[in-house]
């Protein structure tokens, strides 16, 4: 089960576009991180853009990719929604992540519109977010 993380761990300027668009992306990519605490991932793998399943090619492989290089992401203790920027087509929502043993992780994730709605087209951990008072 998915917790959000008090806002006031960090004091984080956001600036994210308003409305249904925040709240779609939003909805993806907790209902893949969803699919992922309970191992299903098929559905996992319906989130990820043309381009991901492409590279992956079945959702086994996208399953152990996730276990073994974002391990946070497979089982996350905790996440929370921070700024969604657009960078001319493709929109970034950065993501903090606490894992299991309460370390956390900030994500950013390329999301692309498609004919079937926003779908994730890569993840990047990012070592220092931009953060402010």
């Amino acid at each position: 089960m998915r917790s959000i993380l008090a806002s006031a761990a960090l004091s984080v300027c956001i600036a994210a576009p308003a409305g249904a668009q925040e709240a779609e992306i939003e909805g993806v990519i907790g209902a893949q991180i969803d699919a992922f605490q309970i191992d299903d991932y098929a559905t996992a793998f319906g989130f990820a853009s043309p381009m991901i399943q492409g590279m992956f090619q079945t959702p086994e492989n996208f399953g152990l990719m996730v276990r073994q290089g974002y391990p946070m992401v497979h089982r996350p203790d905790a996440v929370q929604y921070l700024t969604l920027e657009d960078t001319g087509g493709i929109l970034r929502q950065t993501v903090m992540i606490r894992d299991t043993s309460g370390t956390l992780h900030f994500l950013q994730y390329d999301m692309v519109d498609g004919p079937d709605g926003w779908k994730v087209n890569g993840v990047r951990i990012i070592r220092n977010p931009d953060v402010g008072a």
